[in-house]
């Protein structure tokens, strides 16, 4: 795929060398912060020493008072207490913190997660009966539930009280619940807008315990729980994210519970965790529970109070993310051939698919997969219950959620946020809705969404890549949307010492100006690359062509010894 290679801005001359004296570091990374959003010495205090004192009062938020009071209730009235939460790691992270914050002091509880294939996404007709069957008096919604306005009137007719705790964006309406918890609400005031729907259920237990006059350390043991939903959900860390963030790598790194204990082993993560390590290890484990099976697994393993059974619950949940794998293999590969076999859609801006047979679980999976090759928003729907379902994805700052709302007309229900949502359709209005979804994104879309963007902080000369450098880098983790991991541009240079790994990826090491790098750059799944079949990627390094690569740092270790490395993301020749 080819890449748009965009520089960030600099900032003003005197802008960096005010910021660059007053915390002590060079040019370069003065402009990537302010580049960041930090411009001077306090600013830069709470990006690098980021502090839980700085959370915001989570009764800012509309609706909070009516919800700590309706839960004072039911406690007060030995009333059930149901938490509902979405089957994917958001809602199942959310639904584990919240059940065992509540269950600390008070035992009327049960968790209920839908049936992805039975019930579908969000609050469902037949959760609000189980609800009302099992005399449950309150239902605390996670991560779902701020579009069910049929459903929470249909639980208050049979004496079911709500509270929704969610982060996608609602519609003209609101659902007629005894609370409403969303920071996305137009006439909610909480300062800080892009929460995880688990970092909604923790404003809601950190205001219950502010109001009990409980100690926030209280809270602390749940933070694991919370960053696993920020990377896994790859919302903003910006702001309170960042900072829950911050916090939450460090519990699963040192005082993970036992179900996370239980998924790193499983996965075999023998460095510190990272983000990338829940979105590609931690977080498609979680997944894959709902996706195939049952999503119930996934909070058992979450809330497992010891490693014994956590590791028991692991391994099944390791076997049903095999077998994921396998079906997101077949069904990627099969959605490529439908788009190639297309002809006159080559040029569209746009893709949908839709195949009866394809495994619901895994579509939003396969819609990924399908824009990193094509790189255009894309939705992949299959069938379940005679509807057309379907998960959307987007391309980066095309808000596909709006677009998906201008076919209103043709959909039963839609959901989401500006680069995923799902949505629900009659199968026979599956060609109508390609085919305006197309003229909608058509009409939207700019050139500068047609190709995947890597943005550069700097370009940097060989010398400068050192650990004095990178130690500074380490600092601003942890990294993600809205604050991604610094990648530099480094120009004019050759390799030496170029080796194909796995008939795929290259390792070399380059030379700018005579100088050889001390850091090997590896290049994944670069080697065969080319518009040529006789100029592939590995055969212009051997010929020692010039070129330009834009790279992360990163640390190495191997044999309790650590080196830096350059992980190129793309390559420009001359």
């Amino acid at each position: 795929m080819e890449y748009v290679w965009k520089q960030k801005p600099k900032a003003p001359q005197p802008i960096v060398e005010k910021l660059g004296k007053e915390i002590n570091v060079n040019p370069t990374l003065a402009n990537m912060l302010i580049n960041r959003g930090v411009e001077n010495f306090e600013q830069a205090k709470d990006y690098f020493r980021p502090s839980l004192s700085q959370l915001h009062d989570p009764f800012l938020m509309q609706d909070m008072r009516a919800a700590i009071d309706r839960i004072e209730e039911a406690i007060a009235k030995d009333q059930k207490i149901l938490i509902y939460g979405d089957y994917d790691v958001d809602g199942t992270t959310a639904v584990a913190l919240v059940y065992s914050f509540l269950m600390g002091f008070y035992p009327h509880l049960e968790f209920y997660i839908p049936d992805r294939y039975k019930e579908g996404y969000g609050i469902s007709e037949r959760g609000v009966r189980y609800a009302a069957e099992q005399d449950f008096s309150l239902v605390i919604a996670l991560d779902c539930g701020i579009k069910a306005i049929d459903k929470v009137d249909l639980a208050k007719k049979l004496g079911v009280d709500f509270i929704i705790c969610d982060h996608h964006t609602p519609g003209e309406q609101l659902p007629e619940a005894v609370a409403v918890l969303d920071a996305k609400r137009s006439d909610c005031a909480y300062p800080y807008k892009e929460l995880s729907g688990c970092g909604v259920g923790f404003k809601l237990i950190q205001a219950f315990a502010k109001h009990r006059g409980m100690d926030e350390s209280v809270l602390y043991s749940y933070l694991d729980l919370l960053v696993v939903s920020i990377a896994a959900d790859i919302v903003p860390i910006t702001g309170e994210n960042r900072i829950l963030a911050y916090y939450g790598l460090d519990r699963i790194n040192n005082t993970p519970r036992p179900g996370f204990k239980a998924l790193i082993l499983r996965s075999k993560i023998e460095k510190d965790i990272g983000i990338s390590d829940i979105v590609f290890k931690i977080g498609p484990r979680i997944n894959a529970s709902g996706r195939l099976e049952h999503a119930k697994a996934s909070v058992e393993l979450l809330i497992s109070a010891d490693l014994e059974s956590a590791m028991e619950r692991a391994k099944v949940v390791d076997e049903v993310n095999a077998t994921r794998r396998n079906f997101d293999e077949n069904i990627t590969k099969e959605a490529f051939e439908m788009i190639a076999a297309r002809e006159t859609e080559r040029e569209w801006s746009s893709t949908v698919l839709f195949k009866e047979d394809w495994h619901k679980g895994v579509i939003g999976i396969v819609a990924s997969r399908c824009i990193e090759k094509y790189y255009r928003p894309t939705i992949i729907l299959t069938e379940s219950n005679a509807k057309a379902t379907g998960s959307a994805r987007s391309v980066v700052d095309f808000n596909i959620y709006e677009a998906i709302a201008e076919c209103s007309d043709l959909l039963d229900q839609f959901g989401g946020h500006k680069y995923a949502a799902g949505l629900t359709l009659s199968v026979d209005k599956v060609p109508a809705f390609q085919a305006k979804f197309e003229s909608v994104v058509k009409s939207r879309i700019e050139e500068i969404h047609r190709k995947p963007v890597i943005e550069i902080d700097d370009e940097l000369l060989l010398d400068q890549i050192n650990y004095k450098f990178y130690n500074i880098l380490k600092q601003m983790a942890p990294f993600g949307p809205g604050n991604p991991e610094a990648v530099f541009r480094i120009s004019n240079v050759y390799a030496e010492d170029v080796v194909v790994l796995k008939e795929k990826h290259l390792r070399f090491k380059i030379v700018q100006d005579g100088q050889v790098t001390t850091p090997v750059c590896l290049a994944f799944g670069m080697a065969d690359r080319a518009k040529d079949p006789d100029l592939t990627t590995v055969n212009m390094l051997r010929g020692r062509m010039r070129f330009d690569i834009v790279a992360e740092m990163r640390e190495n270790f191997f044999r309790d010894k650590s080196s830096l490395q350059l992980y190129v993301k793309d390559i420009k020749f001359d």
